[in-house]
C-alpha cells in the first residue's frame, strides 16, 4: 500500500504502534502527548533548521510526539490536521488540561497582570488555543496566569459564518511558504485558516484540499457562474472567490494576501503555464 508520508507517522526505523501490522518498520512506539507553547512552532520534513517549512504549529495546538532527539528534535503528529514532521522539543510541552478558547482577533498580545501598559510576554495569531482558569475586570487569565483581552477570544465550539470575511482578516499579511500565523501564510494554509473558523474542515496542502473541500463544480470560464466563498485549484495554488470580479489569496507574486480583480489574476496565472483546475463548492 502507497500511504502519503505527510499524513503518516511512520518511517523505516520508527512508526506509530497503532501502524504496526499495516507499515514495515524497525520499531513501533506509542506517542506521548503535547501542546505547543510558542506562538508558532516549525514543522520541517528533516530536523534540521535550514530545511524548508513544512507547515507551523500554533499555540496550544495539540503533538503526538513518537521521538525526541538528544538534538533538541521532536518528530510527531499535529492533531489539527494529522500533519507530520519535526519540530523544535523546546516549543513543546506536556499537553496538561484541553483547551477551551481559541483566539479569534487577527494577533492578540498576552500580558503577565491585567493591563495593556504592561510588556507582552506573547503575540498570538487567529487560531491559537487557550486553556482559560477565569476572568478578571476585560481580561481572560489562561492557566498558565497570562492575561488576554477577552473580546479577542471565543470558546472553542464557536464557528464563524463567512469564509470570506475571515479570509479578509489576512488582507496585507506576509506570504510565507508552509506559514499558518497571521505572521506569515501560504495559499493553502489563508483557506485552511478561514475554513476551519467556520467549522469546516480541511486538510494543509492544495493537492489534499482539492480531494476533500466541498464538491467540484463545472467552470466553463464565465465568471459570474462563480459564488462567494468558491475555492480556485491550480496546480500548487488555490485563492478565494470574494465575488464574481475578486480573487482573495496569498500569493508569491505579491509575496502577501491580497484582493486581486479575478479576470486579471486568473489571465496572469495562465500566462505564467499554470491553468486552473478545479472549482470546489462548500
Amino acid at each position: 500500500m502507497t500511504f502519503d508520508r505527510r499524513l503518516t507517522p511512520a518511517r523505516s526505523d520508527l512508526a506509530a504502534r497503532h501502524l504496526q501490522g499495516v507499515v514495515t518498520a524497525e520499531r513501533f512506539v506509542d506517542g506521548t502527548r503535547h501542546r505547543v507553547i510558542r506562538p508558532a512552532a516549525p514543522v520541517r520534513a528533516t530536523p534540521d533548521p535550514l530545511a524548508p517549512l513544512t507547515t507551523e504549529a500554533l499555540y496550544g495546538e495539540a503533538v503526538t510526539v513518537y521521538e525526541t532527539t538528544g538534538e533538541g528534535w521532536a518528530w510527531g503528529q499535529l492533531d489539527a490536521d494529522s500533519y507530520v514532521g519535526w519540530l523544535p522539543s523546546e516549543a513543546l510541552a506536556p499537553a496538561g488540561p484541553a483547551p477551551t478558547h481559541k483566539v479569534s482577533a487577527l494577533r492578540t498580545p498576552v500580558f503577565p497582570g491585567p493591563s495593556i501598559k504592561l510588556p507582552p510576554i506573547d503575540l498570538l495569531s487567529f487560531g491559537s488555543r487557550l486553556v482559560i482558569a477565569s476572568t478578571r475586570e476585560r481580561f481572560a487569565v489562561t492557566a498558565e496566569g497570562g492575561f488576554v483581552f477577552a473580546d479577542h477570544l471565543v470558546p472553542l465550539n464557536a464557528f464563524e459564518a463567512d469564509v470570506v470575511a475571515v479570509a479578509t482578516r489576512f488582507l496585507g499579511a506576509a506570504y510565507l511558504w508552509g506559514g499558518r500565523s497571521s505572521l506569515g501564510l501560504d495559499c493553502s494554509g489563508l483557506v485552511q485558516a478561514a475554513l476551519t473558523a467556520c467549522g469546516h474542515a480541511c486538510p494543509r496542502d492544495t493537492d489534499m484540499q482539492e480531494k476533500a473541500v466541498g464538491a467540484e463544480v463545472a467552470f466553463s470560464g464565465e465568471l459570474g457562474a462563480l459564488r462567494r466563498g468558491d475555492l480556485l485549484y491550480w496546480p500548487g495554488h488555490v485563492g478565494i472567490v470574494e465575488d464574481g470580479a475578486t480573487l482573495l489569496h496569498a500569493t508569491a507574486h505579491f509575496m502577501s494576501v491580497v484582493r486581486e480583480p479575478l479576470g486579471p489574476a486568473l489571465a496572469r496565472i495562465e500566462a505564467s503555464g499554470t491553468s486552473l483546475r478545479s472549482v470546489r463548492r462548500l
